[in-house]
Order: C-alpha cells, then structure tokens, then sequence
C-alpha cells in the first residue's frame, strides 16, 4: 500500500545557503516538516506535510516533565549522477520502533514512517548540499503530549521529522581524536534505556562531555555503570577496537549500548571482507595492557554524523594511551571509504543498502 500525504507549502521560502562551507551541523533547517499524531483508540492519525514552524503544546504536556520522546538521525545524499537517497532507512525505522516498545510509546507503521520521510525529503530535495561531504541530515522524533501531569504513558503522541543541510563533518580531514575515560558518571546502565535512542540518555551524558571537553578531550570513553570495567560507547559512537589484528566491540547483550546502523554496517563489511572479528564484552583494562604490549593496532567510534571517527590518543588516570601514532588506522579508513562510498553512490551498492527517492 503506498501512501501520499497531503501537503501545504510555505508562501514564505527561506533563502538556502550560498556557501555550503559554512553549513555546520544542525543549525539550519528546510522550508517543510511533517506532522502526524496519535490518540488511544484512533491510532496513529493527520499525516501532513506543513511549513516548518514551532509546534504548540500545553506546559503540562507530559514530555516537559516526564521525558517521554525519543527521536532518530540518518541522512540523505546527492549521487554523481543526481539521484537522491538514503541509507539504510529500514534499520532506523526498526531501531526507532525498538525504542517506542522501550518507552511506551506506540509503534508507527514502518511503510508510513518511510513514505513520511521520503516525500518530505522530496519535496525539500532543492535543500540537499552539492559540495563533497554534504547531506541532508533527517531528525525524525516523536513526543508524549496529554497536558496532565501523572507518571504514565500518555495517550497522544506527535510524530514529526524535520531536516537539516549539514556540512562535511571532517572540514579538514579525517583526524583522529583525544578521548578522556570517565570513571565517575556513566550514561547508562543494564535493564536501563540504552539500547533506545531517547534524549534522556544524552542529556545523562552531558556532564561527562562536559568534564572532558573543559580538559582539553574531544568526548569520553563510558565504561559499564554496574562493575565501572567494561567499555560501553565513545560519547554518542559505538566503539570499535582492533588488538593483534582483530576488530573488537562491546556486544549488545545487556541492552545498554545503542544499536548503531553504522556499526551494524561495519560489522557485516568486515565480515564480507573475510577480516576476524569479535563482539564481546571488553574491558578497558585490557585495552590499556594492549597499548603498552604494542598489540593496540587502531581505534575509532562509529556513527550517523561522522561515519567513521579514529581516536588517536586514551586517557586515564592521569596518563595517556596513544594510539597507531594519533593516526588513522588502515581498517577504519577502508570502512570510511567503503560505507560512505555506498552512501554518496560514489561506490557500487552491492549490499542492497541504499533507497532511492523520487
């Protein structure tokens, strides 16, 4: 069954940017979003498209106090050849209506989720950057609205995407990062919401961020938060390791590290590519003992925004872990090149992995 949703364009246009070196992320945003909301007993209901604008809720709406909302990130790219499209839609959209089933929230058809962005992003294609490294960076995200206050799933719901023409997220190219490992806070916990992408988990996250950026670190490095022993994520990246040749990352058995499509994709590259790997559970420690052994080949974080994200240096208490010599590694820099080739159809998509709009 297809869908089409009705549309009201704006009568006021903004101007889109002239120079897309200046893009950044997530500071600009399109013409048009779509909205559709859910009430018990209707379901989900008024799929539109409508000009971009602020959204109107009550001050006791449920979201403001109990933090009921979870949202998702992807993006879509400009080929050579000018076709626009996506990357691995349906895993977001399997991902996001994890995180419902995880906050309560009800699921949204992933057909009606799909179409939802797809002619949003159609209707909005003039917004898609050109220059190298550009994209359109789609926030899909839905929010508890009944104005009551009471600890309990509401009964309405907003869904609503906007979209965002962002800059190439290395300006200068792929440097690997200085990464500070936190002991004190942690971002999540086992039976917790880190398997879902909800904003109270990052908001969790924001003093640790915080704590390392005012030392000089780019992010932290979370460990576990029931033994402090066991790596987690690299701020808001899953987090890979590579020891005597063998791509290591935390496994996702516990439900407090966040499904990444992106490390989802690594994972099944590597495979194809006939390299060893191993998902497990690892413990900073061991890290550490492999860097002094020499046996702490490279490390990178994964992710939406930056695909690949090297790290070049650890640190922890009081002393510092350098890594491959602050360079990019040979394996992230194939899985770099290997997925945002398939992204941006610059390579061949022999995984089925891309979605064409239009």
């Amino acid at each position: 069954m297809e869908y089409t949703f009705p549309v009201t364009r704006t009568a006021n246009p903004k101007p889109r940017p002239a120079d897309e070196t200046q893009l950044g992320f997530g500071k600009l945003f399109t013409d048009h979003m779509f909205l559709m909301n859910y009430t018990e007993g209707q379901g989900w209901h008024d799929g539109r498209i409508v000009p971009y604008g602020p959204i109107s809720l009550d001050p006791s709406a449920m979201v403001f106090h109990y933090a009921q909302e979870l949202f998702e990130g992807m993006k879509a790219y400009r080929t050579p050849d000018g076709t626009v499209q996506l990357f691995r839609p349906d895993k977001n959209i399997e991902r996001m209506n994890n995180t419902c089933d995880r906050l309560c929230v009800p699921r949204i058809a992933p057909e009606v989720a799909l179409q939802a962005i797809c002619q949003l992003v159609d209707i909005d294609r003039d917004w898609i950057p050109h220059s190298k490294g550009t994209s359109l960076y789609i926030r899909p995200f839905i929010i508890a609205t009944d104005p009551m206050l009471g600890v309990h799933p509401s009964k309405t719901y907003i869904f609503c995407v906007i979209l965002s023409p962002v800059g190439s997220y290395y300006a200068a190219g792929i440097n690997p990062v200085r990464i500070m490992v936190e002991r004190e806070y942690v971002r999540c916990v086992k039976g917790g919401t880190g398997l879902a992408k909800a904003g109270g988990n990052y908001a969790a996250s924001l003093i640790g961020q915080k704590k390392a950026e005012e030392s000089g670190f780019a992010q932290v490095l979370w460990l576990d938060g029931i033994h402090r022993k066991y790596i987690d994520e690299v701020g808001a990246m899953n987090v890979f390791f590579v020891i005597d040749g063998v791509v290591i990352t935390p496994d996702l058995t516990d439900g407090n590290i966040l499904p990444g499509v992106t490390r989802r994709s690594c994972l099944e590259i590597l495979k194809k590519w006939g390299l060893p790997v191993e998902e497990r559970k690892l413990a900073i420690d061991e890290v550490l003992q492999a860097q002094q052994e020499g046996r702490l080949n490279e490390a990178f974080g994964t992710g939406t925004a930056a695909v690949i994200s090297p790290i070049g240096e650890l640190y922890d208490c009081g002393r510092s872990y350098i890594v491959n010599n602050n360079e990019i590694g040979p394996i992230a820099q194939r899985l770099y090149d290997a997925i945002y080739g398939l992204q941006t159809g610059v390579l061949e998509d022999d995984m089925g992995w891309t979605y064409k709009i239009g």
